[in-house]
């Protein structure tokens, strides 16, 4: 079918499960990921007011797309989803500064993080936006129920103004002193210096963000979600994780020490109108950003399903106990994903004190992890675009290899601890090891192999040495599997490279340039080394997409190991505008196993995999930041 309506359907891909992964073997996962598994993996939603930069892809984008592309290759269904947050004050405001409806900003900046998260191989099987029609039915049928069921309160509240211009002032555009832990610069909504969920009343001498100004609070009525109803049931869930990262699991207990309502409605007038009789009429009622942004994890999936040949294939990752949920994102987004979002399934499942009946999906699964990163700084500062202490995405990768800046998230980004970007460790990690340790060992076997043989070569008698090698890279998928799979990135990503610097430490005491009058020698060291080099590219795959293919194709190889995402412009399922999505087609992976090189395959004329850096650039780049 051609042209948009061909991207309103897509097929559904099956579970596949690969020789390996059916034999017992290849499946290198924790004990909890044994045996066939549907693994949702929800990635935090972009806000879509601005070009996402490095310290955002940091946090959700990059370590997800790992953990998902392991997973395919390990045998697991995965179903990974997201999209760009859409709905709130700061597009709101961005679009009256320039004059322009906020559908606009959304509209802009949702194709801008689409182009860059497609440039940077995030292999999502939706991304999608809260924009469209789908997700604001899937919002309002969860507030309905959760309505019904008795966790949403009507109260009044004391509710921000501005004085000079009359109009309502959005808890996130007031700035204070947080209550708590004395941080002057705290939000209105939450103070990002200790975590902790405030009310602009709260604030020590409030302010707007805006003009300065000292805002007026006034008398207004919301729906509160009634967290402390749901105490109890939060609290045995929480308990009840095994695995978390002690940080992330820490901070969200700490929160069920000060468990109050929440509003879930503000007073804006962009956003999706509140559902309930005499609320879904008025223009400056809608729901709070942060309970509809949550739920785009349910609607996207449910998009996702709309647009297969299985409007009910969500279920599978959502219904079905025994699936697993994986929530990436950075830390200062733990509080919606281990408080309020499974507050609000908790609620709609009727799990709470006051008890109830699911609606109209069903019983719906909570989190299995949340999986929250820490910040990235740059040359020792926050990022900040206002002070052009930043670097965008496209930006980044208009000047750099993709591979480059996810090997530097792996290897060196803000897994558990607040780590720094420098220009100059950038170029070490790319020089020094990219391209001196990886891209080498590729360019070095693959050409003197070519060379002398102009194909794999058949090996002849193996030597122990030889022999120690294989058994290293072979043995070496199992922990790196298990790492990956609990979330040890760094550590996975470095015991890879760990095998590619025993494979470069082999050929240079083989020295296979040396044997040309041995042929079988020097063709069973060149055999060993395309060997490890196949299995080495396997295990950096899930890390290096866009290498890998490469990699793959200079041995070689025919087809694609490792899948990328495309962008396809689709049509509203349900009459909205129409807008730009990820989508793609990733079962036909290969399995996390070694695969047998096969002697006589031709090899591809060789030219190197990445890109060596000139030292230059650090100045080049420090003289684009600001201040």
């Amino acid at each position: 079918m051609p042209g948009r309506a061909y991207a309103t359907r897509r097929i559904l891909r099956q579970p596949t499960r690969h020789a390996a992964y059916a034999a017992g073997k290849g499946l290198a996962g924790p004990d909890r990921l044994s045996g066939m598994s549907n693994v949702l993996t929800a990635v935090a939603w972009p806000y879509a007011n601005g070009p996402r930069h490095i310290g955002h892809v940091s946090g959700f984008g990059v370590p997800s797309d790992v953990f998902s592309r392991y997973m395919r290759m390990a045998g697991h269904d995965v179903l990974m989803v997201s999209g760009t947050d859409e709905h709130g004050t700061p597009i709101l405001v961005q679009a009256e500064q320039e004059g322009v409806p906020p559908r606009e900003i959304a509209d802009r900046y949702n194709r801008v993080i689409v182009e860059d998260l497609h440039a940077l191989g995030l292999s999502y099987d939706l991304f999608t936006r809260t924009t469209t029609r789908n997700h604001a039915a899937v919002a309002q049928e969860l507030f309905r129920t959760v309505y019904k069921n008795g966790y949403l309160i009507e109260q009044k509240t004391s509710g921000a103004i501005s004085p000079s211009t009359g109009r309502t002032l959005p808890d996130r555009y007031i700035e204070g002193t947080c209550p708590i832990c004395g941080y002057d610069g705290a939000r209105g909504d939450q103070c990002d210096n200790c975590g902790n969920q405030l009310d602009p009343t709260d604030l020590i001498n409030p302010r707007s963000r805006i003009n300065g100004e000292k805002p007026k609070f006034i008398e207004t009525e919301h729906f509160f979600l009634d967290l402390p109803a749901l105490a109890d049931a939060l609290g045995d869930w929480l308990r009840s994780r095994q695995g978390w990262r002690p940080n992330v699991l820490k901070f969200s207990l700490n929160l069920l020490d000060d468990l109050r309502p929440r509003a879930m409605t503000r007073d804006i007038d962009w956003g999706i109108p509140v559902p309930m009789e005499g609320w879904e009429d008025n223009p400056n009622k809608r729901l709070y950003v942060w309970f509809d942004a949550v739920i785009g994890y349910l609607s996207a999936a449910i998009e996702w399903a709309r647009r297969s040949d299985d409007p009910d294939a969500w279920q599978r990752w959502w219904s079905d106990p025994a699936a697993l949920q994986y929530y990436f994102m950075g830390k200062d987004n733990i509080t919606f994903h281990s408080q309020i979002w499974p507050a609000e399934l908790l609620a709609y499942d009727g799990k709470g004190a006051k008890g109830g009946t699911p609606g109209r999906y069903g019983e719906l699964n909570l989190p299995t992890e949340v999986v929250s990163s820490e910040f990235l700084t740059m040359e020792g500062r926050k990022f900040s675009s206002s002070r052009q202490v930043v670097i965008y995405v496209r930006d980044f990768l208009a000047r750099y290899q993709p591979d480059a800046l996810r090997y530097f998230i792996a290897v060196a980004g803000p897994e558990t601890h607040d780590t720094d970007f420098t220009w100059s460790e950038f170029l070490r990690r790319t020089n020094d090891e990219l391209v001196a340790g990886w891209g080498n060992l590729v360019n070095r076997s693959i050409s003197m192999a070519a060379k002398n043989f102009g194909a794999v070569p058949a090996p002849g008698e193996l030597t122990e040495t030889d022999r120690a090698l294989l058994a290293k890279s072979a043995a070496a998928f199992e922990p790196i599997g298990q790492l990956i799979g609990t979330h040890r990135q760094k550590a996975a990503i470095t015991e890879a490279m760990r095998v590619v610097a025993e494979a470069n430490k082999y050929i240079s005491e083989s020295a296979p340039w040396k044997l040309g009058e041995d042929r079988e020698r020097q063709g069973t060291v060149l055999h060993t080394a395309l060997q490890v080099v196949s299995d080495c590219n396997t295990l950096l795959s899930p890390f290096l997409p866009h290498s890998a293919q490469r990699v793959h194709e200079l041995l070689g190889g025919a087809g694609v190991v490792a899948p990328q995402p495309e962008i396809r412009e689709v049509d509203d399922l349900d009459g909205g505008p129409g807008y730009p999505v990820l989508t793609g087609d990733y079962a036909d992976v290969p399995a996390w196993a070694p695969t047998p090189l096969p002697a006589g395959r031709e090899l591809a004329k060789p030219k190197p995999v990445f890109t060596k850096l000139d030292p230059s650039i650090v100045d080049e780049e420090l003289s684009r930041l600001g201040g």
